[in-house]
């Protein structure tokens, strides 16, 4: 069973820097993509902030472009999330998610062409989230 799980989530003030770790187990898919995501207190929906796929393809959504990075680390099946220069519109509930069909990597969709809060329904397993607060 395929199991995600964040970590990292802090209270910083804007300007500043987290980095948040998605820890995944079970995962026997060879390939795939993960992705992470976030939910405001205002949002109605996960709205998508990058996504890696398992040959390293990586997409970023403009809210986060040049400010965020995705890297993963196949050995220990961690994927992280480098958020720099934070704003605090960045503040949310930051999830991590895999893509266990690599629709990406198959054609199927193209996460650079798409709205990012329609990045969801593709993914298929979820971490619980991890809280970033960014304080003016």
């Amino acid at each position: 069973q395929v199991q995600l799980q964040e970590s990292g989530g802090a209270s910083v003030q804007a300007g500043g820097s987290v980095r948040l770790s998605c820890s995944i187990s079970g995962n026997t898919y060879i390939t795939y993509a993960v992705g992470w995501f976030r939910k405001s207190d205002d949002a109605e929906v996960r709205e998508g902030v990058a996504v890696i796929d398992s040959y390293g393809g990586t997409t970023y959504a403009d809210a986060i472009k040049g400010r965020f990075t995705i890297s993963l680390d196949t050995a220990k099946n961690i994927v992280h999330l480098q958020m720099d220069s934070l704003k605090p519109e960045d503040t949310a509930m930051y999830y991590c998610a895999l893509d266990f069909k690599a629709h990406s990597l198959h054609g199927d969709f193209s996460y650079g062409d798409a709205d990012p809060e329609e990045w969801a329904p593709l993914f298929g397993y979820w971490g619980q989230g991890t809280q970033v607060t960014v304080s003016s």
